[in-house]
């Protein structure tokens, strides 16, 4: 037999028998080196169909408590059946509270289209994290237009990674996983916003990094800020949303 074999064998022996010596003790201990008991994560209750314990509930179908109108003073939008509309010439919303990092739950609803509207004439609005970065609420059944201008995308920034889109009429949800940008004391950029998004529960945006604020026209590019409120839009289009709820992080 060939030496370089029976040498292989006989170490491979011998790491056996060492392994088969050691007590269930000494593997016990061994394994502990990287276990992390402190801090105790906080229980979170995450009862079916309802917001999380700790969550900031928006809107709940019964008002508008947590909003006000863009420039301040009562949001003038619809509540009907536990649902938020938008009033068209009204203009955007936005919470009275302010939030950087964020995970948001947002239900929305595009109209029916029986105005015969296409493109970024259907079904417009918009989810914006702190007033400035925008995740785009359009009719995307069926509906060509410029991809980083459809439902899921980053608006004018990333596409979504596939179109999710429900019909009009039809509930869909957003669940954003969101990053404030964060900025030195001189306003310089130290790290930009990114945002996760999952549209009806598929992810459509991964970690995306933002450039800027989302512009309808130029490119984007940071200015120092704080944390901020987070706004919907008035596209004069009939759009309405339930079941709004927002976790700081």
């Amino acid at each position: 037999m060939n030496t370089k074999i029976i040498i292989a064998a006989s170490i491979a022996l011998t790491g056996s028998v060492a392994v088969a010596q050691e007590t269930r003790e000494e593997r016990v201990a061994k394994s502990a080196v990287t276990e992390i008991w402190e801090p105790i994560p906080e229980t979170v209750q995450t009862p079916e169909g309802a917001p999380p314990s700790d969550a900031v509930v928006l809107f709940d179908g019964t008002g508008l408590d947590a909003w006000q109108a863009k420039e301040g003073g009562p949001a003038e939008w619809l509540v009907e059946d536990g649902v938020m509309s938008v009033a068209r010439g009204k203009g955007d919303i936005r919470t009275k509270d302010s939030f950087c990092d964020v995970q948001l739950h947002v239900e929305w609803r595009s109209p029916a289209n029986d105005q015969g509207h296409d493109g970024q004439d259907r079904g417009n609005s918009g989810v914006f994290l702190q007033e400035r970065y925008e995740v785009q609420v359009l009719d995307g059944s069926d509906n060509p237009t410029y991809v980083n201008g459809q439902p899921g995308s980053i608006y004018k920034q990333h596409p979504p990674l596939v179109n999710a889109a429900r019909a009009p009429m039809e509930w869909q949800s957003y669940d954003i996983i969101f990053q404030a940008p964060i900025f030195g004391d001189e306003g310089d950029l130290r790290r930009p916003a990114y945002v996760t998004v999952l549209h009806n529960g598929v992810v459509v945006q991964n970690h995306a990094q933002l450039q800027g604020p989302t512009e309808w026209i130029g490119y984007p590019a940071y200015q120092a800020h704080d944390c901020a409120p987070i706004s919907l839009q008035d596209h004069d289009a009939d759009v309405s949303y339930r079941n709004i709820w927002v976790r700081p992080m």
